[in-house]
């Protein structure tokens, strides 16, 4: 397959570059595509003429988007929806990445496909949005939720975390918002596990919405204090790490309480099933900060 992924310097594009291996996968970036000129799209989907498209790109400020709504729904949704078309005029299949920000994190237990999907701010609307574009375009559409993304580069939560560990000895994190974080290497492996099964033929029962996340959930809280473990090994000093409540710190848009994600069907389907959060975090502190571990 001649494999085009949609966005360039991003977690997720970085690590599906990264592990392409012999596979022959393009990225391109704002230069090549930019959503928010659509006439760059075809322009550059025809000249690169590929077999599967993974759009791995996405407007995910998700406080700024309140304020920059039509730039939020241009990224995630009319953008795709171009994309979409365009694979369903060349028949070929399109997995487009999509967030466990599409419910309201009220139903209190892991949420399947079927589960009614309730955003509750902009950038979960627009995502939503784009999931209804994409699928209404493409009979060959794949759409993958993910959740809680990090890595050992790019802006993320845990280094984030690893960062300001170094300059502060105490730091307030939110405990009552539960999710399944999730490696973007662990997701870009499961993302062209999914593609070399395409490879092998379409079948129309591949099409459709999927969970894929780390396996197992933690709050913000238990994902940092995992972080300062995994660096301990590593001679790094811990913080202390003081549990808040949401309400402890206010943003401009409420983020679901319980966003966690039931990524069962994802493996009945493609046999596919990410590896269990802390597993993923610990390989991803080894990579960051030295393979050795500290006595």
């Amino acid at each position: 397959m001649t494999i085009l992924v949609i966005g360039r310097s991003g977690q997720l594009a970085t690590a599906l570059v990264a592990q392409a291996g012999g596979r022959d996968l393009v990225a391109v970036g704002r230069s090549d595509i930019d959503f928010d000129e659509p006439e760059t799209i075809l322009r550059s989907l025809t000249a690169h003429a590929p077999t599967l498209i993974i759009i791995a790109a996405a407007y995910t400020a998700v406080d700024r988007a309140e304020t920059e709504a039509e730039a939020a729904y241009r990224a995630n949704a009319i953008g795709p929806e171009i994309v979409a078309r365009f694979c369903a005029r060349a028949d070929i299949p399109l997995i487009h990445v999509s967030t466990d920000y599409v419910f309201d994190g009220a139903k209190g237990a892991p949420y399947v496909e079927t589960d009614t999907a309730n955003p509750i701010g902009v950038y979960g609307a627009s995502k939503r949005a784009g999931e209804i574009a994409v699928l209404a375009a493409c009979a060959k559409a794949i759409i993958l939720r993910t959740s809680w993304v990090y890595a050992p580069y790019g802006r993320n939560f845990v280094l984030t975390m690893l960062a300001a560990a170094q300059r502060v000895p105490s730091l307030r994190v939110v405990a009552d918002q539960i999710g399944c974080p999730t490696a973007a290497p662990d997701l870009a492996a499961a993302i062209l596990a999914i593609a070399d099964q395409l490879g092998a033929g379409w079948r129309d029962s591949y099409a459709g919405i999927y969970h894929a996340a780390g396996t197992g959930s933690t709050s913000w809280h238990g994902l940092a204090c995992a972080a300062f473990a995994a660096a301990s090994r590593h001679g790094r000093t811990p913080p202390e790490v003081i549990a808040i409540t949401t309400a402890d710190w206010p943003t401009p848009v409420r983020r679901p309480a319980d966003s966690r994600l039931n990524c069962d069907k994802l493996a009945q389907i493609f046999g596919v099933r990410l590896p269990d959060w802390q597993d993923a975090l610990d390989r991803m502190i080894d990579q960051t900060l030295g393979a050795r571990h500290v006595p």
